[in-house]
């Protein structure tokens, strides 16, 4: 990359014609500056957000371009942080004017005057992140790279423009920024930078944690997760955050045996099923399925280390964790919790598979019983191939007896096939246990396969159990 180059073709949309009249109307310097001029040298598609920093009032900036764009789009005005967004053609446009920063200790909210393009390019948390794009007409499409950008994204390099050690202090939150970049880029955290992260790692405590599940997540819904957690475990970032997951590192070995690293098999984990769901969801059920090994875990001279209930335990963890990270205590968290809960079900019954099994499988899973075998297939780690084969040939017998079963059972939306109301009245009795009992009884008989899920056979059967419980039909 050539920093002599212009990039016009990067502002080819019509919307930056708009800003540069806008601009020349109001005699404002404005700039195209971060992710967008970032993604399109890297060719990462088509940007949907775009920033813009003026040398003078973004907000005024923003106005004028509404004026000037046919649909009259509203401003939005932030007038706490001097910025304003409009959107137009599906595009998200941000102004802002270029502005210098500093900071207290104890805040990452800083103290905000009005400055010079290089002033702005100065407080930008990364050196791909400064590169700006000019949107006057004489210089249209004419790339500003100070801090040498272009040659970091060519060498796939996360730095920091200045002083790594004060850009993390300033604002914490970049140090995840960097390790997020690192992970969707696939970029190296330059050595420098890495240490800061480091040093600074305590201060990540001054972060809300909004902000950081954000970033959580963005890494989470990455290609390859994993790197990100790597370095966020190496940084010592991830046990102020996760110490869930830094519970799980290590080896124990006692008396010749040993229980496998359940911090990198749970990275392993979410690698294989980032292959297979965008669902972030999902994803955080595999980044959590394990998080129970850690209290469970138990030496036993006879058979080893145990890590007896583990799903149960980490499904209650669960809760612990969503409510102390703010995150979402609603059908998202409740459906992580039965992904944890279930994620040892499938492989157990893989080495034998009976009818019941399976129902029982189908009929506690529910609607995410494909999410379930998915995250149990990508639970497959094994370096042996004999018995990654082995592993994956059982998964699809127990999807095959799935489909026969559901076809014969219909179990997935399961309904008794008798109600309560029946039961009452063939029995003329009033709401009392002895329905539940019945209910419940047939319920059994279904999943273990004693009876068809069809009305008559759970009809005769309601008989004989109402009977043995002293109940007289009409």
């Amino acid at each position: 990359m050539s920093e002599a180059k212009n990039y016009k073709e990067a502002l080819k949309h019509s919307i930056f014609d708009t800003i540069t009249k806008a601009s020349i109307n109001l005699k404002l310097d404005s700039y195209v500056i971060g992710g967008f001029v970032r993604d399109f040298l890297l060719q990462r598609g088509d940007a949907k957000d775009i920033d813009v920093v003026t040398v003078g009032s973004g907000i005024a900036l923003a106005k004028e371009v509404s004026k000037l764009l046919p649909n009259k789009p509203k401003v939005q005005v932030f007038k706490t942080y001097g910025t304003a967004m409009l959107k137009s053609d599906d595009i998200e446009i941000e102004f802002v004017g270029a502005r210098k920063e500093s900071y207290t200790e104890d805040s990452r909210n800083p103290t905000v005057e009005n400055g010079t393009l290089e002033d702005d390019q100065n407080r930008r948390d990364f050196t791909i992140n400064a590169l700006a794009l000019s949107l006057s007409q004489e210089t249209f499409g004419a790339i500003l790279d100070p801090f040498n950008g272009l040659t970091d994204l060519s060498s796939k390099i996360i730095r920091t423009p200045l002083d790594p050690d004060i850009t993390y202090s300033d604002d914490p939150l970049r140090m995840m920024r960097a390790i997020r970049f690192a992970t969707q880029l696939n970029f190296k955290i330059e050595s420098n930078s890495l240490k800061a992260i480091t040093k600074n790692k305590d201060r990540i405590q001054i972060i809300t944690r909004e902000r950081i599940v954000d970033e959580l997540n963005k890494i989470l819904l990455s290609d390859k997760p994993s790197i990100g957690f790597v370095l966020l475990e190496q940084t010592g970032l991830l046990s102020y955050i996760l110490p869930e997951l830094t519970a799980l590192k290590g080896i124990d070995e006692v008396e010749g045996q040993k229980h496998k690293d359940n911090f990198y098999h749970t990275l392993e984990v979410v690698d294989n099923i980032a292959e297979n769901t965008n669902d972030l969801w999902l994803r955080w059920a595999a980044l959590l399925h394990d998080i129970g090994k850690a209290p469970t875990k138990r030496f036993s001279k006879k058979i080893g280390w145990t890590f007896h209930g583990h799903e149960f335990v980490g499904s209650k963890m669960v809760f612990k964790l969503f409510k102390r990270l703010k995150m979402p205590l609603n059908e998202k968290m409740k459906f992580v919790q039965k992904m944890v809960l279930m994620s040892s079900r499938p492989i157990v019954i893989a080495s034998g598979v009976t009818d019941s099994a399976v129902r029982r499988l189908v009929f506690d899973a529910g609607e995410y019983i494909e999410e379930l075998m998915t995250l149990c297939e990508a639970d497959i780690t094994t370096k042996n191939p004999k018995r990654f084969k082995k592993y994956h040939n059982n998964f699809k017998i127990v999807r095959q007896k799935m489909v026969e079963v559901e076809e014969r059972d219909q179990i997935r939306n399961f309904q008794p096939p008798v109600t309560g109301e029946k039961i009452m009245e063939t029995f003329n009795i009033k709401p009392s246990r002895e329905i539940g009992i019945i209910k419940e009884a047939i319920k059994e008989a279904i999943l273990e396969g004693e009876i068809p899920n069809d009305y008559e056979a759970a009809y005769q059967f309601m008989i004989k159990k109402g009977e043995e419980l002293g109940l007289t039909s009409c």
